[in-house]
């Protein structure tokens, strides 16, 4: 094989763990490969990465000892068309697939060969090497098979090993959880804005607050209750803000959300391929 690692999609993902892995040392660049449909997303890993990339993800499987398969869940089905057949019978194959089952790989790619497949959810602050990534062997994958799957999403994330019927709730979970994060800072940048601040001095002490945050619950021993109990002094501000959120039963709306996101997981596994 040419390549150690070929990415069957180049977005946003196959973009933060190729960083990942050529920052780390782990691999060079001229071991990688990528595919993609869109020629902007091809010029960015060869301009950028130093990464060869191609449009035909056949190349890609001919090519890779192993192949990572980071194309969206409503578009797997697709992108492994004819895939089976130009595949060595020995490759690796990991999918960062939300909802899509190490069955339904299997059977596409031909269902008569013991296809190795690892799956994986990994998140995008991978970009900046703080992602978190779980780990799920398929039925014939191998223990060697997962610890390198495991260095390659280690070089910017941390990872655990789940059983394959946790990886939709990790998905809604630390998957789509920095979208909920986002969201918060959002809000709190437009309550600033509607205080008096102007855009920057609301983005700063947002951004400022909610990094801060994150480093203290990162590094303390106290659980986030203890924190947050740290924080909001009886009959204070903070207590103020706490007790309208209580009202308004955001705890409830936040569990509710991430257990609708783990739903869509599900539908995205069945077969109910919409709008993700």
């Amino acid at each position: 094989m040419t390549y150690c690692l070929g990415f069957i999609g180049a977005g946003n993902m196959a973009e933060a763990i190729a960083r990942g892995v050529i920052r780390s040392g782990l691999l060079r660049a001229d071991q990688l490969i990528a595919s993609d449909v869109a020629p902007q997303r091809r010029q960015l890993f060869e301009q950028d990465l130093k990464v060869h990339a191609v449009e035909s993800n056949l190349d890609v499987a001919r090519e890779s000892s192993t192949i990572m398969l980071c194309v969206k869940p409503q578009y797997m089905q697709t992108a492994l068309e004819n895939l089976g057949s130009s595949l060595n019978p020995n490759t690796l194959i990991i999918s960062i697939a939300a909802g899509i089952s190490s069955a339904f790989i299997e059977k596409q790619l031909g269902g008569s060969h013991r296809w190795r497949i690892v799956r994986s959810m990994p998140n995008t602050p991978m970009l900046v090497g703080e992602g978190m990534a779980a780990l799920s062997r398929g039925r014939w994958a191998t223990p060697r098979d997962s610890e390198f799957a495991r260095k390659l999403f280690q070089t910017a994330a941390t990872v655990i090993e789940v059983s394959e019927d946790k990886l939709d709730a990790v998905t809604a979970l630390s998957g789509s959880g920095p979208a909920y994060f986002f969201c918060l800072v959002e809000q709190m940048i437009r309550a600033a804005v509607e205080l008096g601040f102007d855009e920057a001095q609301a983005r700063l002490l947002a951004v400022k607050t909610a990094m801060g945050a994150s480093k203290m619950l990162a590094s303390s021993s106290d659980s986030p209750q203890e924190l947050r109990r740290k924080v909001t002094s009886p009959g204070g501000t903070t207590q103020a803000a706490i007790s309208h959120m209580e009202e308004k039963n955001c705890a409830d709306i936040i569990v509710q959300a991430i257990k609708a996101a783990q739903q869509r997981s599900r539908e995205l596994g069945g077969g109910k391929l919409h709008n993700p």
